[in-house]
């Protein structure tokens, strides 16, 4: 969830007319309003007080409400099994809001309403495994302390009113199971309302019915759906459609806006269809295939990732692309704990930051950047939530959004693209989680079997874990090609000694550049590598991948003392054997390889800028003694045994 004030509501209809400001600006906006939406819903009594003693299958929702009058009346139907044998359950209700009666199909029921609990006694036990339903009668006015969830307003002098519950707000206006633990296998939405309004919700519209004065509108959804994600709205909207095409479906795209915004609603929302068709084609089907997408103006800034239905202040592209992914990741896979809120998070800026490099790819490399500086612009803290009774903390801008989003860019660079899409998708159709709640073990569980890959000290290092790396390069060249690298490497808190990661190079000079990568596993961890050319500058990951800072390089003059010298290495030999001769007197050198039994494998006759180094393929050699040798002409300077 998303909300804004105005000053962010200027800030986005800027955005509109110059669209590829710096993304990050918008994620501070984003995690800002999650901030202050949440505030209120995070008091110490604000912690479900359902019972679990059964499992939600069904929902059908009828509400009453005129725009101009903040109250609701409603009938909520919930169809439920007994998971353990009992003669009540508990669901929550706001204790402001007045219960009629409960029934059991016909048979009316003893309740009691207390300390926002609402406990349902059933005359005879109900045992586990069976299929109920009670109708709970219920009316009054919302909760109106902090934000709120249940919103009477206006625009353009027109009544209006709005529900956006996330996390716990569905009981201030609803009876429901409200905790992230259980979904609703589907719901049915009735909402009767003055016939000159227009009522949106999750789902497909299925009819609007008038009865004197007023309308009856129904929708339906049928798939899993968390109780924060259902929502209502009502007002004189302008409706219109659009659709896209994913695969072989033809998704509709239905927006419910304000007649005087209607305009750019129009022009914008065909940004939002590019993301849909993106955000397809690599994450995988969009999870409610068989509905729609929608957007409906709402009166906060920012937007809501309402299922199916994205409640949303201004079209924002980048802000359109952050809800929308939100419909991958926090709406079909929902996050199990806000431990883990980068699930939705995370993966909601990322899907965003993706699109944008997408569609404005000279921005990739300021964009990356600007979210690397604000990762590292304080020297700790750490992905997992490690104090969820702290807002701030849960909605961290730093951390759960940005430092998160750039953990999935670290896994991508990791696992190379291929299999970490396909490990992606996997994770989100995992029978365990799809449709359900995930934790980041379930995400680790499924980039492991994508990728064949132990990512437990990653997830340690950079999950748990807090800070980052700084680099100090050292680098010799070596001869016309190579270069001898060394990587030295400091963390910015004690909770890591050291991030093992492969690190990309990118060696210049005026006229030449070559990348290469070094899987740097230990400090002052030494490599060579054939770049091609003399060099004159290293810069350290070149396209920020990786969260780094204060990264340095440093050019090492080769000044061992000496002539004619000659290194072999490693020794035992398994793949590749090196050859380094260094301050070689002679034009030429030539270097010879022979088994044990006298015959030669291998020679090479090499020009010496008064050094070189060479590498030799070993990996498709047999097991057993090698002998190496070095000279100019017939004269043999140097022999040396190897072991494979």
């Amino acid at each position: 969830m998303k909300l804004l004030f105005l000053t962010c509501l200027l800030m986005f209809s800027k955005v509109i007319a110059q669209p590829v400001t710096n993304y990050i600006e918008k994620v501070y906006e984003i995690a800002l309003s999650e901030q202050i939406s949440h505030e209120r819903l995070m008091n110490a009594d604000n912690v479900s007080a359902s019972s679990n003693n059964f499992d939600v299958k069904y929902y059908r929702c009828e509400w009453e409400v005129d725009p101009a009058v903040r109250f609701i009346k409603g009938k909520v139907t919930v169809y439920f099994t007994i998971t353990s044998a009992s003669n009540t359950i508990s669901l929550d209700l706001m204790s402001s809001l007045v219960t009629d009666s409960v029934k059991q199909r016909h048979t009316l029921l003893n309740y009691q309403h207390l300390n926002n609990a609402l406990q349902i006694n059933f005359i005879n036990t109900v045992p586990a495994g069976k299929l109920d339903s009670v109708s709970i009668f219920y009316n009054g006015i919302p909760a109106t302390s902090g934000f709120g969830s249940f919103i009477q307003s206006t625009h353009a002098g027109v009544p209006v009113i709005w529900t956006l519950s996330e996390p716990y707000g569905s009981r201030d206006w609803w009876p429901c199971k409200n905790g992230l633990d259980d979904k609703a296998d589907s719901i049915d939405v009735y909402i009767t309302h003055p016939a000159l309004y227009k009522a949106a919700s999750n789902g497909l519209l299925q009819t609007e019915t008038q009865i004197g004065l007023n309308t009856i509108t129904h929708w339906k959804h049928r798939y899993p759906i968390a109780s924060y994600l259902i929502c209502l709205a009502v007002t004189n909207y302008s409706v219109f459609n659009n659709s896209v095409q994913l695969g072989n479906i033809n998704l509709p795209m239905q927006t419910f806006c304000y007649p005087e915004n209607l305009t750019i609603f129009q022009n914008n929302t065909p940004l939002v269809l590019n993301a849909l068709q993106f955000y397809h084609n690599t994450f995988g089907e969009y999870p409610f295939i068989k509905e729609k997408y929608g957007h409906v103006q709402f009166g906060w800034g920012g937007g809501m990732e309402h299922q199916t239905s994205t409640f949303i202040t201004t079209p924002n592209e980048s802000l359109m692309a952050h809800e929308l992914g939100h419909q991958w990741f926090g709406d079909k896979v929902t996050c199990a704990s806000w431990q883990d809120i980068w699930l939705n998070e995370g993966f909601a800026t990322y899907l965003a930051s993706m699109y944008m490099e997408k569609a404005y790819p000279a921005t990739v490399i300021n964009n990356r950047k600007a979210e690397i500086v604000n990762i590292t612009s304080a020297p700790g803290g750490s992905v997992w939530v490690d104090d969820t009774t702290n807002v701030n903390r849960i909605f961290s801008g730093r951390l759960s959004y940005t430092k998160g989003s750039h953990l999935l860019y670290m896994l991508r660079w990791i696992l190379g693209d291929s299999i970490f899409f396909k490990g992606i998708r996997q994770y989100h159709k995992d029978p365990k989680v799809s449709y359900g709640f995930a934790t980041t073990d379930d995400l680790k569980r499924n980039l492991e079997l994508a990728s064949g890959k132990d990512l437990t000290a990653f997830f340690k290092k950079w999950f748990y874990g807090e800070g980052y790396p700084s680099y100090n390069v050292e680098w010799t060249q070596v001869g016309s090609n190579y270069a001898k690298i060394k990587m030295n490497q400091t963390t910015s808190h004690p909770s890591v000694n050291f991030f093992e990661l492969p690190v990309a190079l990118k060696f210049k000079n005026a006229t030449q550049e070559k990348t290469v990568i070094v899987d740097n596993k230990t400090n002052g961890e030494i490599f060579y590598r054939n770049i091609g050319f003399i060099a004159d500058t290293v810069w350290v990951d070149p396209d920020y991948w990786l969260i780094t800072k204060n990264n340095t390089t440093q050019k090492i003059t080769d000044n061992s003392g000496g002539q004619n010298m000659v290194q072999v290495f490693p020794n035992p030999v398994q793949q590749q054997l090196f050859v380094y001769l260094k301050n070689y007197t002679s034009l030429y050198a030539n270097i010879s390889l022979y088994n044990s039994a006298g015959q030669l494998l291998y020679r090479k006759l090499l020009t010496v800028n008064g050094s070189e180094f060479i590498e030799i393929p070993f990996g498709h050699l047999a097991r057993g003694v090698y002998f190496i040798k070095a000279g100019s002409g017939k004269d043999v300077k140097f022999v040396k045994k190897i072991v494979k």
